[in-house]
């Protein structure tokens, strides 16, 4: 069967809404093909396949849902377009559990349609170079080199069945390396019991980790077996061990020293082959002078440390990680997988993540549901996500310019005087904007400063980007020049390499005020 690459086939009873989309494509140099009933449609993807499928729903015979339904079952990749008058809710969430790409009710927007069609063409194509062997998915994703480092320690820690302290913040996947230790050990066919400290109660923790006997308390109708006895000569990770009672900690200290424990309310010590593997978000040397943890049994955990990277800290990996996060969340909810655009994947390296990989994971899978077609632009994810930017404080424009030199002009304020229209700079918190995909600026560089005002301004939906960043451009650069020169416009014209009459006309028409007693005329 073949395929036709970039051909997009419409389908509706009405001919007058046929040509209409047939000359507006046509005029976009996109190939076009009409049907005027969903059977003629079914009958040709026998023979070819478009690229997009445009189709009516209240059509005689055979509906456009029922086309939807076929389609998606013969050739579940081709990107779908429903449009009908009748505009409905269930019209419209029919169509989206139906697996339609987008929805779009008439009377529309000839202008609209086309920009929706020429979105499904993207993803038609993106779809189609992505359309690779699949292969296994690690069980931990990252190219930083802080998760390159993660990495070489687990596989340094392979083979030995020493106690190791994971460090990092909330989010970042500190159970998950404990599991990679663990699965990577000797230890990996025996159990991995895992439990939060600081999410069990202090009067039932230490019953959680040692057990009890019958009759140990009210309530202890039989014996128990704690989290230690049933890791048995396998790993017992100890989450959030920061916020463990100091009464538990000197009982964890006795364990780990001599290997040894007692049941809540028992007389017979019990050997404990576990290996230990602690984890927390908090500093333990900062508990330790507080007074809040004991500094021996820090000193026995802190054996190992590995510290865990903040997502902002490798920004790079987060286009790698929304890729498997959206692939998980599909697999999970049983639909097609989303994919993010490359302005939107550009758009999330850039924000600082505060929940880290937990966040962006959560992210994902509100896409997977929310999202109101296949391919996810910048506009189609939450209002609280698209408002970090733009809602974060600036950075102060002193920290991006260099120091000026001796006699040169001054920076952050003489530049904010001599500008008709200040640009906006990154927002602070950000990472840096060279390490996102597509991003080529280095940090610190006008440049990259120019990408953020672009970057700022694009997701704002501000019209005319393009003429007004170079007005202010134009502006910036001849105020600067005349400040230097002291308002003499023909030394500034020559050492801006431009001439005297474009330098006056400029002036002119950007309205700028070269100040008094300025002369043309000197040099």
């Amino acid at each position: 069967m073949s395929a036709a690459a970039d051909t997009v086939w419409v389908v509706d009873d009405d001919q007058s809404i046929r040509w209409v989309i047939e000359k507006a494509l046509a005029k976009e140099n996109v190939p076009v093909r009409s049907f005027d009933s969903a059977r003629s449609v079914i009958e040709s993807l026998t023979e070819d396949v478009p690229a997009v499928l445009v189709s009516d729903v209240r059509m005689p015979g055979t509906n456009g849902f029922a086309l939807l339904e076929h389609v998606k079952r013969e050739h579940p990749e081709l990107p779908v377009i429903v449009m009908t008058a009748f505009s409905d809710l269930d019209s419209a969430v029919s169509a989206f559990q139906g697996g339609a790409f987008e929805y779009l009710p008439k009377p529309f927007d000839i202008t609209k349609a086309v920009e929706l069609i020429r979105r499904a063409l993207d993803e038609h194509k993106r779809e189609v170079a992505a359309a690779e062997p699949a292969v296994a998915t690690p069980e931990m994703l990252g190219q930083a080199p802080a998760m390159q480092d993660v990495f070489r320690a687990i596989g340094r820690l392979s083979q030995s069945h020493v106690t190791v302290l994971i460090t990092g913040e909330s989010g970042t996947g500190k159970e998950l390396v404990a599991r990679a230790l663990h699965r990577h050990s000797p230890r990996a066919n025996r159990p991995f019991v895992a439990i939060n400290t600081a999410a069990i109660p202090k009067d039932l923790l230490e019953s959680e980790l040692f057990g009890h006997e019958r009759g140990a308390f009210t309530g202890a109708q039989t014996m128990r077996r704690g989290r230690f006895e049933q890791a048995e000569e396998g790993t017992l990770f100890l989450d959030e061990i920061g916020d463990m009672p100091m009464d538990l900690q000197t009982r964890l200290l006795r364990v780990l020293s001599d290997g040894h424990f007692y049941r809540v309310g028992g007389h017979a010590p019990i050997k404990a082959n576990v290996r230990v593997i602690a984890a927390t978000h908090q500093n333990l040397e900062d508990r330790v002078r507080l007074g809040q943890f004991r500094e021996d049994l820090f000193h026995r955990l802190n054996v190992i440390r590995l510290r865990l990277p903040a997502l902002r800290e490798r920004s790079e990996d987060i286009a790698l990680l929304a890729r498997y996060f959206l692939a998980k969340s599909a697999r999970e909810l049983g639909v097609d997988a989303k994919r993010f655009s490359d302005d939107t994947l550009r758009f999330l390296s850039g924000l600082p993540f505060p929940g880290n990989v937990r966040q962006l994971e959560n992210l994902c899978h509100w896409v997977t549901v929310m999202a109101p077609s296949q391919g996810v632009e910048v506009k189609d994810l939450p209002d609280d996500l698209r408002q970090q930017i733009a809602a974060a404080p600036a950075v102060s424009a002193q920290a991006a310019v260099p120091s000026p030199a001796p006699g040169s002009v001054s920076t952050a304020t003489a530049d904010a005087a001599i500008m008709g229209s200040s640009l906006p700079v990154p927002a602070a918190g950000l990472a840096p904007l060279a390490a996102a995909p597509g991003v080529i600026s280095a940090p610190g560089t006008w440049q990259a400063q120019l990408e953020a005002v672009v970057r700022e301004r694009l997701v704002q939906g501000l019209p005319d980007v393009m003429p007004k960043l170079a007005e202010d451009f134009e502006r910036t650069v001849i105020q600067t020049a005349l400040v230097v020169t002291g308002g003499r416009r023909v030394e500034a014209a020559q050492r801006l390499g431009i001439g005297r009459n474009t330098i006056t006309r400029k002036i002119a028409e950007l309205g700028i005020d070269d100040g008094p007693g300025a002369d043309e005329h000197a040099a």
